[in-house]
């Protein structure tokens, strides 16, 4: 936005014969800045904005002495102040220093150790320390400066070490800058004409995440979606669209009921994209997990044929690499021989667990996922790409685009000068979409798969000692052993050691949690999640993926949870 001195140096418009209008426009946008100047957040007198406004008067017709010379000069003029284009004279220092501000605060001050994680707030007096409020008039951009810095003192900093609360952490320098490049380039991936160089390296990069999935030479087809729910909808979309093609065009007339099934520890995206696409979540089946959080396949089979008895047709099943909440991994090559059996789609939901495949270690974890029809992986997890980076892939090259096409004569047309096999949008349901790709292929390119695969390997040795740490640690207690980077266990404070024979024991065990989680937040100190699982009482998750994290974090955590709990 113009100060008022700098408007006063604007050079006279070539269009001053059109009634003056981006002069007198500028000159109220400047009366406008230099209240916001005076009021702070209150920005600006917009009474007086708008009587500016309101005075300004209606176009005249040019005068017939306007040349094109003139035309010329009146587009190289500097855009006005509410045009959507930068101008380095009015933005180039705006720029400058709104990056520093997001480079020094919210990058390497958010992510340092001795800086807190969060400035814990409640909601009404969040609502007070940020201005939120959007008004008739604009404020300066000092004023945008300041609710850079406001914006970033009171988030969450999901980048610091100890954000371990969450499937996601950390701030990749890579992926940042990867993602900062989309921003500025601002593309829609769904054609190869506005998107040369996006389209290609998501192909690219698919093929790739197919091969190591284990798919014949990365052969079949794969999409970034916004998401890991919207990705296992896509697997159910495939899969139905796979057992009766007639869906497309017919829709669910006429269809017998159609059953799938995924563990009672699935992730809840397959229940509410099932009822999304019209299935109806009575129609996701349940299957029980063992001991250890895994689907049990004898258990699957019983209900894939309880469900022939009834007169529905099993049509998918979705199993998960990495559970959410126990990390745990059902067994692919089970469930892939009952699908087999049963002519049924399989899906494998690694949303979590799929970057393990990146090492040599690990990637034993998913054995059997290359015999899956479809497969949900987000880097944006166990990777620590920035969000969102998800992606499905499928061993079936045409099942997509068969699915989901309408060819939309206006944006995909057949005659065009180039081969159109890369205008890749209407596979998706999408259709402005953001290059989630650019990224991750950016972290890539930096770290090589050596690098990736260094980092699952370190995340999966911080959970490793942190789970020999707890074991051996007054206090803690193990809910199982660990198969991901998921550490599930409770904390007993002194007050309840030795009391578990009391009745209401697991009552005052279920209190534990939250109140440290409670205690954590305003000091400002960490971030662990808690739950409840199928009864048991409220329990601490910690979930690693952030590799710049060594041993003496993870005796940081434990020392810290201890000293937020001991007099409860």
């Amino acid at each position: 936005m113009p100060t008022a001195a700098e408007t006063a140096t604007l050079p006279p418009s070539p269009l001053e014969g059109l009634g003056g209008l981006n002069g007198k426009l500028d000159a109220a946008a400047a009366a406008a800045g230099a209240g916001a100047g005076a009021a702070g957040t209150a920005c600006c007198d917009e009474a007086s904005a708008a009587a500016a406004a309101a005075s300004v008067p209606p176009p005249q017709a040019a005068p017939a002495s306007a040349t094109s010379a003139s035309v010329r000069a009146a587009s190289a003029r500097r855009p006005p102040w509410f045009a959507s284009l930068p101008d380095p004279a009015r933005h180039q220092d705006f720029f400058r220093e709104a990056l520093e501000v997001l480079v020094q605060q919210a990058v390497f001050q958010g992510t340092a150790r001795d800086s807190k994680v969060l400035e814990w707030r409640s909601p009404e007096q969040m609502g007070a320390l940020v201005d939120l409020q959007v008004r008739d008039a604009p404020v300066d951009h000092d004023q945008l400066i300041q609710y850079v810095k406001d914006i970033i003192k009171y988030s969450v900093k999901t980048g610091h070490p100890y954000f371990v609360n969450q499937l996601f952490s950390s701030v990749d320098p890579y992926g940042l800058v990867g993602q900062w490049l989309g921003d500025a380039l601002n593309p829609s991936v769904y054609t190869y004409e506005v998107s040369p160089v996006f389209t290609l390296m998501e192909e690219t990069v698919l093929r790739e995440m197919r091969r190591i999935v284990g798919f014949a030479d990365g052969r079949g087809d794969g999409i970034f979606c916004p998401g890991g729910s919207i990705a296992n909808g896509y697997a159910i979309s495939c899969a139905r669209f796979h057992a009766a093609p007639h869906v497309k065009t017919k829709g669910l007339h006429g269809l017998p009921r159609m059953v799938l099934f995924t563990s009672e520890d699935a992730h809840y995206s397959i229940k509410k994209l099932a009822s999304f696409l019209g299935l109806g979540s009575d129609n996701v089946f349940m299957v029980k997990c063992d001991s250890n959080g895994k689907m049990d396949s004898v258990h699957l089979e019983q209900l894939v044929l309880q469900a022939q008895e009834e007169g529905a047709l099993p049509f998918m099943v979705s199993a998960t690499a990495g559970t959410t909440v126990i990390g745990a991994f059902d067994p692919i090559p089970a469930i892939a021989d009952i699908c087999k059996k049963y002519n049924m789609w399989l899906h494998v939901d690694a949303a979590w667990g799929g970057g393990a495949l990146m090492s040599r270690k690990y990637k034993h974890l998913l054995e059997g996922i290359e015999r899956a029809d479809s497969v949900t992986w987000n880097p944006h997890k166990l990777l620590t790409a920035p969000q969102q980076c998800s992606t499905f892939l499928t061993k079936h090259e045409t099942v997509l685009s068969a699915c989901h096409s309408a060819s939309a004569q206006y944006l995909f047309q057949k005659d065009k000068f180039y081969d159109t096999q890369y205008d890749t949008g209407d596979k998706h349901i999408q259709c402005g979409r953001r290059a989630d790709v650019l990224k991750f292929w950016f972290m890539w390119k930096a770290k090589g798969t050596l690098g990736l695969e260094q980092h699952i390997d370190t995340v999966f040795d911080n959970a490793e000692y942190f789970t020999q740490q707890i074991k051996k640690t007054e206090g803690f207690r193990l809910l199982m052993e660990p198969q991901c980077t998921n550490i599930c266990f409770w904390y007993i404070p002194p007050s309840l050691r030795g009391q578990e024979d009391r009745e209401d024991f697991n009552d005052l065990l279920h209190k534990v949690a939250p109140k440290i989680k409670e205690r954590m937040m305003k000091t400002g100190s960490m971030m662990v999640t808690y739950q409840p699982l199928r009864g048991l009482p409220n329990f601490f998750r910690l979930v690693l993926q952030n590799s710049g994290l060594n041993h003496d974090d993870m005796d940081f955590i434990i020392q810290e949870i201890q000293n937020l709990g001991r007099d409860l």
